[in-house]
């Protein structure tokens, strides 16, 4: 819980996940920055932090991406240990970005979460690209209904529903008894201690 010479109540782990190149990043970059513009693709794994307020509480988000290829897949059981909430993301103009969420993504969360009650939810993004739709907004509502995961739609490059996501997200979180234990002060050093793994894995080298 807060303490006094802390400024926030809470400190959550989030996660997205997905192939490379449907937005991940630039998603991050929407919410963290109120930008969408000049990003490279990530390589390794990257972390971004955001406190906001909600539900009366302020909280601490420590957001993760990745770059969505296999390759990194070592890194796959300590990216995923503690997050309280997973946003799986496809782009809804390329069908197997959303085929892999259930052949290979859900299949890793199932796998690697270490949270049961973690809070999972379904992002299509690039809504803004509506004419060169591949997944109709009835099919990732389907899917999330059988993942049991909220669904949003959104456009990180006009930044449609981004916000509104993440805040949902976090509220979902705070609705949760069993995350917001592990999402108390306690965890401030099991994050600083992953953010240091990380960095030591990519000391030669990482995009941010």
């Amino acid at each position: 819980m807060k303490g006094k010479s802390c400024s926030y109540d809470y400190s959550f782990k989030i996660l997205l996940i997905g192939d490379s190149g449907v937005g991940k990043s630039t998603i991050l970059l929407s919410f963290i920055s109120n930008s969408a513009h000049g990003l490279s693709p990530t390589i390794g794994v990257d972390f971004k932090v955001k406190t906001l307020n909600v539900g009366g509480k302020r909280l601490k988000l420590t957001i993760w991406d990745t770059a969505g290829q296999e390759r990194f897949g070592i890194l796959t059981s300590s990216y995923y240990r503690g997050a309280h909430g997973i946003i799986l993301v496809y782009d809804v103009t390329q069908r197997e970005s959303f085929l892999n969420l259930t052949d290979i993504w859900a299949k890793e969360v199932e796998l690697y979460s270490t949270n049961p009650e973690c809070i999972k939810f379904l992002v299509g993004n690039k809504v803004d690209r509506d004419t060169e739709r591949a997944v109709s907004r009835e099919e990732g509502m389907a899917l999330a209904w059988e993942r049991k995961c909220s669904f949003f739609e959104c456009s990180a490059k006009t930044r449609h529903n981004v916000q509104q996501c993440f805040i949902e997200l976090a509220r979902k979180i705070l609705e949760a008894p069993a995350l917001l234990e592990k999402g108390s002060m306690v965890r401030k050093q099991q994050i600083l201690k992953q953010k240091q793994e990380y960095q030591t894995h990519h000391s030669s080298g990482c995009c941010s």
